[in-house]
C-alpha cells in the first residue's frame, strides 16, 4: 500500500513540475510542438480558455503577517482528450491560446504514447530557462561591487 502511495506522490510531483514548466513555456514553443504531433488527438474544451484576476499575497519580511499585494491577470483552460484524459493549464498573463495548449500538453503527458513528445518540449523549455537564468546571473555579476574597508596604519 505504501508503494502505491509513493508512486502516486511521485506522479503528482512529476505532473506538478510539468505543469509549472508548461506555464513558463513560450507560446511559440507550445505551438511548434503541437503542430509537430501527427496524428493529433481529438481535443474537447471543458472550461475556457478564460482570463481573470487573482489576488497576490505577500508576507511582511518574507515570513511575517500576510497582506494583499495586489491583483494579477491569469489565464486558464481545461481540456479533455478524446481518450478521456483531462488536462489543465494556468499561467500568468492573458494569453488564452497558450493556456489551452498548456492544458493539451498536460493531458497528453498522461498518455504513454505522447509522453516522449511532452518530455522533449519540457527539456527544451527547461534548457531555455536555465540559459536565461545563467545569462541574468552573469549580467548581475558584471555589475557587482565589492566593498571593503581599508585600515589606516596611523590610527
Amino acid at each position: 500500500m505504501d508503494a502505491i502511495k509513493q508512486n502516486t506522490g511521485t506522479a503528482v510531483n512529476g505532473r506538478k513540475r510539468i505543469m509549472g514548466l508548461l506555464a513558463r513555456a513560450s507560446g511559440e514553443e507550445l505551438q511548434t510542438s503541437w503542430l509537430a504531433i501527427e496524428p493529433r488527438p481529438d481535443v474537447h474544451p471543458v472550461r475556457g480558455p478564460e482570463t481573470g484576476l487573482v489576488m497576490v499575497r505577500g508576507r511582511i519580511g518574507g515570513g511575517g503577517d500576510p497582506f494583499n499585494l495586489g491583483e494579477t491577470t491569469v489565464s486558464r483552460a481545461t481540456v479533455r482528450l478524446g481518450s478521456g484524459e483531462i488536462g489543465h493549464g494556468q499561467l500568468l498573463g492573458n494569453d488564452r491560446e497558450k493556456a489551452r495548449l498548456a492544458a493539451i500538453f498536460d493531458a497528453l503527458y498522461q498518455r504513454p504514447e505522447y509522453r516522449s513528445v511532452v518530455d522533449q518540449l519540457i527539456d527544451a523549455v527547461e534548457s531555455r530557462i536555465h540559459a536565461e537564468d545563467r545569462k541574468h546571473a552573469e549580467q548581475t555579476a558584471a555589475t557587482r561591487v565589492d566593498f571593503f574597508t581599508m585600515v589606516r596604519g596611523d590610527n
